[in-house]
């Protein structure tokens, strides 16, 4: 008998060895590191004979006009009204656009025109109107890697874009994390990818900001596609800032692989890629969006519902490219397992009415808010990009 209380006495510590072994020896990730050129960003217009920068402000009427813009300083922006070319006023800068003859912007008679200076803050959002928008995950290989994914997928966005210099809401017992992505609107509703081929297309910079806990809580790690989770995360007022400008690009792929995205948070750089740097360009994602929109198979806000209410990317929606890495959520280590295994045993186990997953779930995000690195009230968010113009969001209470 006493043999066999110094056997298991004997296994019960090398057990509680090397689960101290396994908790001393895991990783503490405090968000996710990332490469950065050498080159600082210089944000700038893009040449005209490369792309037409484009911004949308209201009139004196209100009415949303369509600015060509020729420069920006800090906080000022400059540029011609369309109407000085002859372009229409549709309230859609890709449609104002498309109403001039392709030859009608030259740079030889720009300083002959009249132009206007505006404020960065009375631009309107480069993005389009609509509320449900494509979203897109691990579309940048050292992300996918950061998430543990395998492959690129895409998911429904709800809520409206906010303009370029906004404020975003961090909620009491939320981890709220940042993303800099590259979105594309369309001057008509893309069903077919020849329609994606026709299409005037216009790009902006913009914002992704994610309720953490909702991803945690309700998306599959082993499955990311699996329609659970994200469009809970990643909606919602705020949670989609867009940038100042909308450009069209003379030859849209070659561009927007030379474009340059970047995030700081309080002057702290925190993410910089190009476009080229993404697994699926723009096309490949429209033509995938356009391949899974028959099944209402995302779940949001307790129902199921489409990618696209009406099977096809609507003008008034955006396709966005997905972020890189950088973004502060690491998944849970084994140390957050082990601690909330613990916490669960410590708890009665089977008896305490939670369930071990819940358990750890709660643990990890509770200590994931206890880390202080996630966004808070004060902290400033900058996102920044060669052509496209840059983003500034305050964190408020």
């Amino acid at each position: 008998m006493g043999r066999s209380l110094k056997i298991g006495a004997g296994l019960l510590l090398a057990s509680g060895l090397a689960v101290f072994a396994a908790w001393a020896t895991s990783p503490d990730p405090r968000g996710n590191p990332a490469s950065f050129e050498d080159t600082p960003l210089v944000p700038a217009i893009a040449p005209l004979d490369e792309a037409v920068t484009l911004a949308v402000y209201r009139d004196a009427e209100g009415r949303a006009a369509t600015l060509l813009v020729t420069g920006f300083a800090g906080e000022s922006v400059t540029g011609v009204d369309l109407r000085q070319f002859g372009g229409e006023r549709t309230g859609d800068p890709l449609r104002d656009f498309a109403s001039l003859p392709p030859d009608r912007i030259e740079s030889a008679g720009l300083g002959a025109l009249p132009s206007e200076t505006l404020e960065m803050a009375d631009l309107l959002p480069a993005a389009p109107g609509g509320e449900q928008h494509i979203g897109t995950g691990t579309n940048f290989p050292e992300h996918a890697e950061e998430a543990n994914s395998s492959s690129v997928f895409q998911f429904p966005k709800f809520g409206a874009a906010t303009p370029a210099r906004t404020t975003v809401t961090a909620r009491p017992g939320i981890l709220l994390d940042y993303e800099v992505e590259l979105c594309v609107r369309f001057d008509r509703d893309i069903a077919t990818i020849e329609d994606f081929d026709e299409a005037t297309k216009g790009v902006f910079l913009c914002g992704d900001f994610t309720d953490r806990n909702a991803l945690v809580e309700l998306a599959d790690p082993d499955n990311l596609d699996s329609g659970y989770g994200f469009s809970d995360a990643k909606s919602g007022p705020g949670a989609y800032p867009s940038g100042p400008f909308v450009v069209v690009p003379r030859d849209w792929s070659g561009f927007v692989d030379r474009l340059r995205m970047t995030t700081a948070v309080n002057g702290d750089p925190r993410q910089d890629a190009r476009g080229g740097e993404m697994t699926l360009d723009f096309r490949k994602l429209a033509r995938r969006a356009l391949s899974d929109m028959d099944d209402a198979r995302f779940f949001y806000h307790g129902d199921f519902v489409r990618l696209a209410p009406d099977q096809r990317i609507a003008r008034d929606m955006t396709l966005m490219s997905g972020t890189s890495e950088g973004v502060i959520f690491t998944p849970p280590t084994r140390a957050d397992m082990i601690e909330g295994t613990l916490a669960y045993l410590g708890a009665g186990g089977p008896f305490s009415g939670t369930g071990l997953v819940d358990t750890i779930k709660r643990h990890f995000i509770a200590g994931e808010l206890a880390s202080g690195q996630f966004l808070k009230p004060g902290d400033r968010v900058t996102h920044g990009s060669n052509w496209l113009g840059t983003i500034v969001v305050e964190v408020v209470e």
